[in-house]
């Protein structure tokens, strides 16, 4: 951003001279040609807040999720994920044949490479979505809002491990609680809070296995292949769920049955919009947006599902804040400390 602000200073600089050296002394610009054009942070401003709109719009609409899932019963959540599968695909193909945004897709799906990626981030997130849907189903949705909060500690975890980054002094730490944590959570419990567990590796991996796609691909060709590479096995379930007597689907009337197919919408929209922020936010921004859905979702777990939260447990998820807030706080002065490394010539 430094960067850019220089070559408009010098642009402007530039200008300015020109204009000097070949109007008169007194001269000065009259009426709308004297406005000055708007300042060049005003742009940038108006795009943040686009921004800020589009990354809230996602974690709300993520943090919600629970209340729709709520919606689908009797469905189970075998059935609601193979039919969140199926309807995404078809949403997909609909956006893309309105947008006439075939071509990227059709380029990305003739790369081998890109599309085994891309196939192994599906199998990644069906299981998340498994796991998450489950929870909500079977009163574990605070372990689920867990999961979610533990997910930026994952990532940390996976980038050493993975990646062989170094943790800086504040990430330590914050990765020191977090491991507290889960002990105490492990004992409020009485066992190891699988759900949560499974819910941050298996998100914490599919964002690790899409950072290495890179911008080779948008968001909605990108999800087009992912479902795509899921569709078979998701219509082969809920196939064998209709045969077998045990799907709602066709059998519970036109408005659950339209519940179930709004769930294409509802995995696209989010996805879409997060996508919209993440090109116009810091990454410093989206990632104190992403507390968005956990939050509301452990809201919703208490005031609406009654979840019991025992002291004990409170405890663990008192931790486990305390671990996100230095590792936020570590995360904001990342900007200062690259700077002072610039300075320092390092």
């Amino acid at each position: 951003m430094s960067s850019s602000n220089g070559t408009g200073a010098e642009r402007s600089a530039s200008m300015s001279a020109t204009a000097s050296s070949q109007a008169p002394a007194r001269s000065a610009p009259q009426g709308p040609a004297a406005q000055a054009p708007a300042p060049p942070t005003a742009g940038r401003r108006s795009e943040n807040s686009t921004g800020i709109l589009f990354g809230v719009g996602a974690y709300v609409l993520w943090g919600l999720l629970p209340l729709y899932f709520v919606l689908l019963v009797p469905a189970g959540a075998v059935e609601i994920v193979a039919s969140r599968i199926v309807f995404s695909l078809v949403f997909c193909v609909a956006l893309l044949t309105t947008l006439r945004s075939w071509k990227a897709t059709a380029a990305a799906a003739r790369n081998p490479r890109l599309v085994a990626t891309l196939s192994g981030a599906a199998v990644l997130i069906a299981a998340n979505w498994l796991t998450y849907a489950w929870a909500v189903l079977n009163e574990h949705a605070v372990e689920a809002a867990l999961g979610y909060f533990i997910n930026p500690l994952v990532s940390v975890l996976l980038g050493v491990v993975i990646l062989k980054e170094k943790l800086r002094p504040l990430q330590w730490v914050a990765m020191a609680v977090g491991f507290v944590a889960v002990l105490v959570l492990t004992f409020a419990y009485g066992t190891v809070p699988w759900v949560a567990l499974a819910l941050a590796f298996s998100f914490g991996l599919y964002g690790l296995v899409k950072k290495g796609v890179g911008g080779k691909i948008d968001a909605i060709s990108s999800l087009t292949i992912e479902t795509a590479a899921l569709t078979p096995i998701a219509a082969g379930v809920l196939i064998w769920l209709s045969l077998s007597g045990t799907a709602t689907i066709l059998s519970n009337g036109a408005a659950h049955f339209w519940l179930l197919a709004a769930s294409g919408i509802i995995t696209a929209v989010p996805l879409i919009f997060f996508g919209a922020a993440a090109r116009r936010l810091p990454l410093s921004t989206v990632g104190m947006l992403q507390y968005l859905a956990p939050t509301l979702q452990f809201i919703i777990a208490l005031a609406v599902f009654k979840e019991t939260m025992p002291p004990e447990r409170w405890a663990g998820f008192g931790l486990i804040w305390l671990a996100l807030v230095i590792l936020t706080a570590d995360m904001m002065g990342g900007p200062r400390r690259n700077r002072l490394l610039r300075a320092a010539g390092v």
